[in-house]
């Protein structure tokens, strides 16, 4: 049997660039060469498409190409000799933030008729703003943290925001993640800049209510029959789980994988996270973030469609302490690509050629 050509993509435009580099280690490092033949293809800060000549994500040498409709999935086209140097049966997108996660990337593979990890087009642009989310969410009876927001024409007053939520408040950008432009705030100085600098990420931002109590997380993978790894804590010594705890510093925050949840609790967050990731149309993987409270409350922070899969990521090891190995994890999220592609093949939303 030929292995499957699974074109592993990272790198991107969006400030979580290092990130990306850093995933996308661990999973040429995971993934079974048995079953899969690799393609790694490199994007850079400005947009521009390699064939790296390497696996070291970091090494910045390759071919510059452009992906195209192939034969059967997308091909890679060498730019200036218009040369076909390999061709791809799914791609495995592992970038985050913007041009990744948000349903750019998921659309232009579409249009090249390939498969691909993760979720669509719709689901993708969904969970990446924070402020649809939540909306989509509370519609559903499904308990978030309480929060307005802030646009670039309109910014709430402060002591109307402090009024009706409270201090501390937490400012992030509502379409960017890994904590950039993530602000606790104490003080109506904080606030003010806060504010611009969130603004410098995003149009639209954030401002959430502190919630006293615990960060829970949940992995989630499949389609149509979502599965809910075991959840995990952070617990934070940094103040938030912020940029530094979450990739830099391994003493900022502890991560307690299973979480020390009663079994009632336990069932709770497995059962709502596969709920929430129904509701927003979530297919191949997601990481659901929880709060709950002090009073025992659960409510959903927001929901990663793309999660780290750096050495310390929370989705891989809650997946390796629910059973799943990390080189398991791979084949299962490409299988369900491929198995969604199958699916949408059979539908009559092409054209036709008349004969």
């Amino acid at each position: 049997m030929s292995k499957i050509k699974v074109a592993v993509v990272f790198g991107g435009r969006s400030t979580e660039h290092e990130i990306s580099l850093i995933s996308s280690e661990g999973i040429l490092k995971h993934i079974n060469r048995s079953l899969f033949e690799v393609i790694p293809l490199r994007i850079d800060i400005g947009g521009h498409w390699f064939l790296q000549d390497t696996e070291n994500t970091h090494d910045k040498v390759g071919t510059s190409v452009t992906l195209i409709q192939g034969e059967k999935g997308a091909a890679v086209l060498e730019n200036g000799s218009g040369k076909i140097l390999r061709e791809i049966d799914i791609v495995f997108p592992v970038l985050h933030g913007v041009f990744g996660e948000d349903g750019t990337i998921q659309g232009m593979l579409k249009m090249l008729n390939v498969a691909f990890v993760g979720c669509g087009v719709l689901a993708s642009a969904t969970c990446m703003d924070k402020d649809v989310t939540k909306r989509l969410l509370r519609d559903a009876n499904i308990a978030i943290a309480p929060y307005v927001c802030a646009t670039w024409t309109h910014q709430p007053n402060f002591e109307k925001v402090e009024q009706e939520l409270g201090l501390p408040l937490f400012i992030k950008p509502a379409n960017l993640g890994s904590s950039v432009g993530v602000h606790k705030v104490n003080s109506k100085t904080e606030y003010d800049a806060a504010l611009q600098d969130a603004l410098k990420y995003d149009s639209k931002v954030l401002i959430e209510q502190n919630i006293n109590g615990r960060e829970i997380e949940v992995a989630v993978m499949g389609n149509e029959k979502p599965q809910a790894s075991l959840p995990g804590e952070i617990v934070n010594t940094a103040g938030f789980y912020d940029f530094e705890s979450k990739y830099v510093s391994k003493d900022a925050s502890s991560i307690h994988i299973p979480a020390q949840l009663t079994d009632e609790q336990i069932n709770d967050v497995r059962e709502i996270a596969k709920r929430a990731y129904t509701t927003l149309g979530c297919e191949g993987l997601a990481r659901v973030d929880f709060f709950i409270s002090t009073d025992g409350t659960i409510m959903i922070n927001e929901i990663n469609t793309l999660p780290g899969f750096t050495p310390i990521s929370m989705y891989p090891k809650m997946w390796e302490a629910t059973g799943v190995s990390y080189t398991e994890l791979i084949e299962l999220l490409i299988q369900f690509g491929l198995e969604r592609f199958e699916r949408e093949r059979q539908l009559k939303i092409v054209a036709r050629e008349v004969k």
